[in-house]
Formats: C-alpha cells, sequence, structure tokens
C-alpha cells in the first residue's frame, strides 16, 4: 500500500458505513465518488438538493440525458421508483431531518465538529450554498478529504481559520490517513495506515489525537 491513500480508496472506505436503505446525499465533487461502491447486500438511496430521489449510476460517455444532472451538475441514470420534485421540496427534506447521512468535502475540520468547507478566496467554492443546511439537517455527517493541504498544512486542526460552513456538525472524518471520530469536542483515532506510527500521524494533525484503545489498521482494496 502506498503512503496515502488515493480519493477513490478514501470514497471506498466512506462507503462501507453506509447502512442498507440509507437516505444519503452526496457532496458535489470529490463525495459523488462514494456512490460507486456500495458494499454487496446494501442499496443506499441518493438525494440530489436539485430534485432527484433514488438516482442510479453515471451513464456511459455518449449516453447522458442532460436534462437528468445531479446538483454538480453531473449527468446520472435512472432507477425504478426515482422521484422528482421541487428544489423547495427537496431543500424540505433536507431541513426535515429526512436524511440519514451527509458526506461532504472539506478545507478545514475542527477537532469541535466544526466544518468549513467553502471559500471568500480567489479559488474554490465560492459560496456555502446548500451544504449550511445539510450539516444540520442530515442525522449524520461525514466528511472525506486528504489528511493535509497541497502544501503540507493540517486540515483537521483545533479551530477553522476559515468561514464556517457549519459548527459542531461533523462526527467522523476519513482522510488519506485515518478515520477520526469527533467526539466531546476531540478528535479519537480510529483507523490509521498499518504503516504509519500514532507520532507520525500526529505531526500531520492540527489538534490532539486521543486514542482511547487500540486502533485498527485502515486497510482498502487496490482501487
Amino acid at each position: 500500500m502506498s503512503s496515502k491513500l488515493s480519493a477513490t480508496q478514501i470514497a471506498w472506505r466512506a462507503a462501507q458505513d453506509i447502512a442498507d436503505g440509507a437516505y444519503v446525499n452526496l457532496g458535489i465533487g470529490f463525495p459523488e465518488m462514494v456512490a460507486k461502491f456500495q458494499p454487496p447486500g446494501r442499496e443506499a438511496i441518493f438525494h440530489t438538493e436539485n430534485g432527484i430521489l433514488g438516482f442510479g449510476e453515471a451513464p456511459r460517455a455518449g449516453e447522458e440525458d442532460w436534462d437528468l444532472i445531479n446538483a454538480g451538475k453531473k449527468a446520472v441514470t435512472l432507477k425504478a421508483g426515482t422521484a422528482f420534485f421541487h428544489h423547495a421540496d427537496s431543500f424540505a427534506m433536507v431541513r426535515g431531518g429526512h436524511l440519514d447521512v451527509a458526506i461532504l468535502g472539506a478545507y478545514e475540520v475542527a477537532e469541535t465538529g466544526d466544518l468549513a468547507n467553502w471559500s471568500t478566496g480567489p479559488k474554490g467554492v465560492p459560496a456555502v450554498g446548500g451544504a449550511m443546511d445539510l450539516v444540520h439537517g442530515a442525522k449524520r455527517v461525514a466528511v472525506i478529504t486528504d489528511h493535509v493541504t497541497k502544501d503540507g498544512k493540517p486540515k483537521l486542526v483545533k479551530r477553522c481559520s476559515l468561514p464556517l460552513t457549519g459548527v459542531a456538525c461533523v462526527t467522523r472524518v476519513y482522510t488519506s490517513l485515518a478515520v477520526i471520530d469527533i467526539e466531546n469536542g476531540r478528535f479519537v483515532l480510529r483507523e490509521k495506515l498499518p504503516s504509519l506510527s500514532v507520532d507520525d500521524l500526529q505531526a500531520q494533525t492540527g489538534a490532539e489525537l486521543l486514542v482511547p484503545g487500540p486502533v485498527a489498521d485502515l486497510v482498502v482494496p487496490e482501487l
């Protein structure tokens, strides 16, 4: 296994924790990959905030119907039972607590569970959008992300420096190096790459990692 997980492998690991029959919203971009890796015998019902519930996988190249897109403007396919509805009804589902899981990307996650996944800077996501509803409407909020930025700075921090998407909303983070829960305002280490020591992981994390018991090996297939 390489020194860190690829984006595809992080998405695979996050998919393993989605229960059969769960209603799930996947954030635009990287989190959309989670839908490819539903474990055998389980089927999630995917929701997109522009008004589709229960859609299928992406169509093959050249077979797209551009009237059928998700919130990230990616083409989707229909499954038996797929439902369409108004954008306002979609947000009523979100705000009404009807989603079991939301999986989002992040610029920063604080040990308190605060999430920053947009920026006022010239690059990146330019507005908070529907994520601010998702993080407080879904029953469980998880983040998938590289453990550090491109220039090696921690993305898991004591306090976020960027504008917040939500406060105390994230409960689990799947990174390129580890799986970390957020409990009682602290990062709790659950899994890490076998090749990485706890001290090495801590050196790349911007807040203290609690290790209350045995840490499982983070093992994923070569995808």
